[in-house]
């Protein structure tokens, strides 16, 4: 298959990367900065998305199978923050998070919907936050994803007859460098005690989870959003 993946750079979408070429898909990647062979784009600018799409699909000779949107910001702000700060960092998660993600599916629909195409499939990485909420420095943050969440199952019940499929992922705390600095920073033992299996999630883990869906699942399941934390969060 042919596939778009966004934040590709370094934690989930870098294993998400590594894992679907080593099963043999091709696949172009995305991050701000376009280094090492990734394709650059700074979703902050409202022309990023479109741009990307483009030199993707040029880049995959003019198909494209699956998008995955992965990319996303996690930045703080405080509740008594500045009404310019804190408009400022609820504008620039909304438009990271949510906003590149409904650009590029929509460009993916469109290009799905064609007479040669003949459907595709959209994975959108949330997280667990879009349904238990986050700290009361990240309302912005769950919002985001709790919208993404939204959006795929939109994008699932509008168009699943065009066989056009959306699924979701939601993480928890999911490992993306060393083990004891991760933990550290997080509270340790306190995070650990939070998550029944007692460890937090590899990102490898969220990987394989991200291409079954992309490549494997059936297309009933469309609309499903796969919890991937531990049991941390269950519904």
């Amino acid at each position: 298959m042919n596939i778009l993946l966004t934040g590709a750079s370094r934690g989930i979408g870098a294993a998400t990367l590594e894992h679907l070429r080593a099963a043999g898909h091709r696949v172009v990647g995305h991050s701000t900065a376009g280094d090492d062979g990734l394709i650059a784009a700074d979703f902050t600018d409202p022309v990023a998305p479109r741009a990307l799409w483009e030199a993707a699909f040029d880049a995959l000779d003019g198909r494209i199978d699956v998008l995955i949107n992965n990319a996303g910001i996690f930045e703080a702000v405080a509740d008594n923050a500045a009404d310019e700060e804190w408009h400022a960092a609820w504008g620039r998660t909304l438009t990271v998070n949510l906003q590149a993600s409904a650009d590029l599916c929509r460009h993916a629909i469109a290009h799905f919907r064609s007479s040669d195409q003949a459907g595709g499939r959209i994975v959108n990485v949330a997280s667990r936050a879009a349904y238990r909420g986050d700290s009361p420095q990240h309302w912005h943050y769950a919002a985001s994803k709790a919208g993404m969440i939204a959006m795929t199952k939109s994008i699932a019940r509008g168009y699943a007859a065009e066989n056009i499929l959306a699924f979701a992922v939601c993480p928890g705390f999911t490992m993306t460098g060393m083990a004891e600095d991760y933990l550290g920073s997080r509270g340790g033992a306190k995070l650990l005690a939070d998550i029944p299996l007692g460890r937090v999630a590899d990102a490898t883990e969220i990987a394989e989870t991200i291409r079954w869906l992309a490549v494997d699942a059936p297309p009933s399941a469309t609309g499903a959003v796969i919890d991937v934390n531990g049991a941390s969060y269950v519904r």
